[in-house]
């Protein structure tokens, strides 16, 4: 995987997160609360899971 491939990934992700907020802003407001009342350890381990995703998935789609 080139750096301009995950210059390129990382952009879509910009585009599809900055779409969601203009299409849905009180559903992302809601689901930002809502991220706020987790348990540190809960986001850890989700965020953890979907970087692993993020990478397999890339590693799958690019490589």
């Amino acid at each position: 995987m080139s750096l301009t491939q995950l210059l390129a990934g990382v952009g879509v992700v910009l585009a599809l997160e900055g779409l969601l907020y203009a299409v849905f802003p009180g559903a992302m407001q809601r689901a930002v609360a809502n991220l706020a009342l987790l348990p540190p350890e809960r986001l850890r381990w989700t965020g953890l899971a979907a970087a692993v995703a993020g990478v397999a998935l890339a590693t799958l789609l690019v490589g």
